[in-house]
């Protein structure tokens, strides 16, 4: 892959749209978070069909295709925020004409079902944020503002039982689990080999954890990597006759046999840390018995 193209990090009076890609969001929910942007100093603009209501979504797909593509267009959003993920954007992933990003690049920012837009302008060789959505402001805030201004360098992360110390550089990928396995064979799947790895998922069962793992696993994704980030896996449930691992366990067992580092533990994902990562962004993954960490390069 040639050099990953970067948008502009932000400045105070930029204008930011807000999307809804995927689910219903409550409006208050949607109001704190356009809040939160402000007080940033950016100028908020809400696509036509953010507060919309259509059964779980927030609109039909040609509604939500329209307004992301509104976003996209718009020269004048340096980043476009989702309010929220869960589910809907593999529905119209394939019917958005990404192309205007790579002569006028933008933050694409969100996390969970957002995965699907990640990988995609990974595949275009865009840099996104995963990170807080209007809906999760109140919750990791403060990471995804220095990351859409430019000042997030490095994160110093805690020892963790399960961590396999090493040193590993390469592209940081992922999101979640769930859609990364969904997106395997599609035109958004992306090339792991020497890339860095960041997962995270919630309330799955624990035997569904272990499946997509296996399906990780055979399809080749985990072996070639550069390293491994494990973030927060919420809610885990398990069923009457135990699994007999916790989600980590599980994890680490897929991933025992390679030589990369594995960080686990990782305060990301469906958490209220949720920490904003750089996704398409070269990292140096540093795992020791004195301090873990993640610098971006």
């Amino acid at each position: 892959m040639n050099a990953m193209i970067t948008p502009n990090y932000l400045q105070t009076g930029d204008t930011v749209a807000l999307v809804s890609p995927a689910g219903f969001t409550p409006t208050p929910l949607i109001e704190q978070g356009i809040e939160t942007l402000q007080s940033w100093g950016l100028k908020v603009e809400t696509m036509p069909h953010i507060y919309g209501n259509f059964y779980q979504f927030s609109g039909t797909d040609d509604e939500r295709i329209a307004d992301l593509q509104q976003a996209i267009n718009e020269k004048k959003y340096k980043a476009i925020i989702c309010v929220r993920g869960g589910y809907g954007c593999s529905r119209i992933v394939d019917k958005i004409d990404f192309s205007p990003l790579l002569y006028h690049p933008k933050w694409i920012v969100g996390f969970s079902d957002v995965t699907v837009f990640h990988a995609h302008l990974h595949q275009m060789g865009i840099e996104t944020i995963h990170g807080a959505m209007a809906k999760t402001l109140q919750h990791g805030g403060i990471e995804l503002h220095d990351a859409l201004f430019g000042t997030l360098k490095q994160y110093q992360l805690p020892l963790h039982p399960l961590q396999r110390n090493g040193v590993g550089i390469g592209a940081l990928i992922g999101g979640n689990l769930s859609l990364l396995t969904h997106l395997i064979a599609t035109k958004s799947d992306m090339d792991y080999s020497g890339k860095i790895l960041f997962i995270e998922d919630l309330n799955e069962q624990l035997y569904h954890l272990d499946r997509m793992m296996v399906q990780m696993q055979r399809s080749g994704k985990l072996e070639s990597l550069a390293g491994f980030i494990v973030g927060s896996f919420s809610d885990m449930k398990d069923c009457n006759t135990p699994f007999g691992k916790t989600a980590e366990e599980i994890i680490y067992e897929h991933v025992e046999d390679f030589s990369y580092p594995v960080l686990m533990g990782f305060p990301a994902g469906h958490t209220e840390e949720n920490r904003a990562l750089y996704l398409g962004r070269k990292v140096t993954l540093t795992v020791s018995n004195e301090q873990n960490t993640i610098n971006f390069l």
